[in-house]
Formats: C-alpha cells, sequence, structure tokens
C-alpha cells in the first residue's frame, strides 16, 4: 500500500508536469506564432503583459514540478524504475535550461521591440521545451503506474 506522501508527491507531481505539457503546447502552436501578427504599435506592451500573465500560471506550476522531481530524487518510492526517476529529472532540467538560457534571453530582446529574427528563434527553439515536457509527461505518468505495479505485488 502507497503511503499518502508517496501518494501525493506523485499526484502534484503528475499534475503539474501534465499541466505544462498543455500550456507548453499552446503556446508552442498557437501563443507563439501569433506574436507575428500584434503589429509594431503594440509589441512591447503586448510581449510585456504575456510576460506578466503567463507568470501566473506558469511559475507555480514550474515550481511544484521542481518540488516534487526534487523530493522523488531524494525520497524515490519503493518500485519507481530509476530509469523514469533519472531520465525525468534529466529532461527537467533540459527544460529549465533552456528557459533560463534561451527563451528568456529572446523575451528580454521582444520586451524592447518585435524582433522577426528572435521571435523566429524563440518558435524554432521553444520546440526543446515542448519535446523535453511532452516526453516528461509521458514518464510522470508511468511513475505512479510503476509504484502501483511493485507495490500491488508485493502485498500479494
Amino acid at each position: 500500500m502507497l503511503s499518502a506522501f508517496t501518494s501525493s508527491l506523485l499526484l502534484v507531481h503528475l499534475f503539474a508536469t501534465v499541466s505544462m505539457v498543455g500550456v507548453i503546447w499552446i503556446v508552442q502552436i498557437v501563443h507563439y506564432p501569433l506574436f507575428a501578427d500584434v503589429g509594431e504599435d503594440h509589441f512591447v506592451a503586448f510581449e510585456q503583459k504575456h510576460q506578466r500573465l503567463i507568470t501566473w500560471i506558469v511559475a507555480p506550476l514550474m515550481l511544484a514540478e521542481a518540488a516534487t522531481a526534487v523530493a522523488l530524487v531524494r525520497w524515490p518510492p519503493v518500485g519507481l524504475s530509476p530509469l523514469l526517476l533519472w531520465s525525468g529529472a534529466a529532461l527537467l532540467l533540459v527544460v529549465w535550461l533552456s528557459t533560463a538560457a534561451v527563451q528568456v534571453p529572446l523575451h528580454e530582446t521582444l520586451s524592447q521591440g518585435f524582433d522577426a529574427d528572435a521571435h523566429r528563434r524563440l518558435v524554432q527553439t521553444n520546440w526543446i521545451r515542448t519535446a523535453a515536457w511532452s516526453l516528461r509527461g509521458v514518464i510522470a505518468s508511468l511513475m505512479p503506474l510503476s509504484v502501483m505495479v511493485t507495490s500491488g505485488s508485493s502485498a500479494g
């Protein structure tokens, strides 16, 4: 039987990760491409508003995802595949590094005014995060199953 801590940890981790998968796909396919249609006269205000508003959605989810990932590494549930654990952690590192080193600087450039090259690079490089989060979604979905299968087989 899973402890309340383990169950809660896996559930919050799954929720935060899968939520970010949905957010990143909307951003990748809909939101970022629409930046090109805002118009130069309104772009700076748009970009600043985008950064302010998107933070209310992504910051709590990213922090919850990171905190639960660290907790899973620190206190791995019995039966959790090390491959799932460490590949998920590595992909999360990719997401955070890409965000800090690539997407944030591109948003800083765009906050000065629309730049077609910076916009193109933002859309292209965001595929790194889209792919990493999508794979994390699969991994986070498999984690509870891995633990439940092991927990169920050891209970009998």
